[in-house]
């Protein structure tokens, strides 16, 4: 941790002016997602909420009120890749933040419409297709929201059964899948720097947030031990928002991973924290990334893609 993580606590009021500037976050309508675009709002920025459902997203947005900014709800489905690839065709101009938050966790044993592992392809494919179809239009960077979950023991991506079947159980999967959101940054930041790009790849996590997130949890036990603990241990969605706001506008390296500075991570200030040797792991970011490319039909764009080939001219 820094030395001065503690020193001073960094709040959404630190946010500079964001006036003309555009962002793009997923998931939007409520928990973190919805906290970050208030924020980001009221700092002045354009935030599109891209959500599955424009009913629950104009909902959302109706609820940010005395912004300085302006917002605008568009549907983006991340379990269908036709749905992904009609958000990217349809964005114009310049984007400059895009905000991968959606996700879902630890769910019943499910797919995507195109046949994925629905956590896999949800938090990872999904907006891996997303970035690399926005990326011409980005313009600052991307910041992709992990979990620590990506440290349970085992955690790993499973080459040979990505969907996990025969041997499902929801909190593999969602290692997994947070997992390979810090192997894309990894990767996704190698490339953009190859490339000589001035887009950068963050990821954050958020610690132990009091979301709509863990009631989908597929264990009823583990339902109610995640309500009992959002309610004396976990920090508000406000909160929980920070590390992904921090990672959105501070001066940081591409790569940086940003979550709370207390205790386990799992709530304070905002400030770089460290990850897993698997998620470290150059070569198996390279894999999954060809692995990604080959699953989603998407590629990384071809005006950057000569020199991000190459690892060697990445440093």
């Amino acid at each position: 941790m820094p030395k001065n993580a503690r020193t001073r606590r960094w709040t959404a009021a630190d946010l500079p002016d964001l006036t003309g500037r555009t962002a793009v976050v997923t998931g939007a309508n409520s928990g973190i997602g919805l906290a970050a675009v208030d924020a980001l709002a009221r700092a002045g920025a354009h935030v599109v909420l891209a959500v599955r459902d424009t009913g629950r997203g104009e909902a959302a947005a109706a609820t940010v009120r005395g912004a300085r900014g302006t917002l605008e709800v568009r549907r983006l489905d991340l379990a269908d890749l036709a749905s992904v690839r009609e958000f990217a065709a349809s964005w114009d101009g310049d984007l400059d933040l895009l905000i991968n938050n959606a996700g879902v966790m630890a769910v019943p044993e499910a797919v995507t419409k195109d046949g994925f592992e629905m956590q896999f392809g949800t938090n990872h494919l999904g907006h891996f297709a997303l970035t690399n179809l926005l990326l011409p239009h980005i313009t600052d960077r991307v910041v992709t929201v992990a979990s620590s979950a990506h440290r349970l023991p085992g955690a790993r991506i499973h080459f040979e059964n990505l969907n996990l079947t025969g041997e499902y159980s929801p909190f593999r999967a969602y290692a997994q899948s947070k997992l390979a959101n810090l192997l894309f940054t990894l990767e996704l930041q190698r490339r953009l720097a190859a490339a000589g790009s001035p887009v950068r790849a963050l990821a954050a996590h958020p610690g132990w947030s009091a979301t709509n997130l863990q009631n989908r949890d597929a264990n009823p036990l583990r339902r109610i031990g995640a309500q009992i603990g959002n309610r004396i241990i976990a920090q508000d969605s406000k909160a929980g928002a920070l590390p992904t706001l921090y990672a959105a506008v501070q001066d940081l390296p591409g790569a940086s991973y940003v979550g709370p500075s207390g205790p386990g991570e799992i709530r304070g200030t905002p400030t770089l924290v460290g990850r897993s040797p698997a998620a470290s792991d150059p070569e198996t970011a390279r894999r999954l990334w060809a692995v990604s490319e080959e699953l989603t039909g998407v590629t990384f764009p071809d005006r950057l893609r000569s020199t991000a080939s190459s690892p060697e001219r990445a440093h």
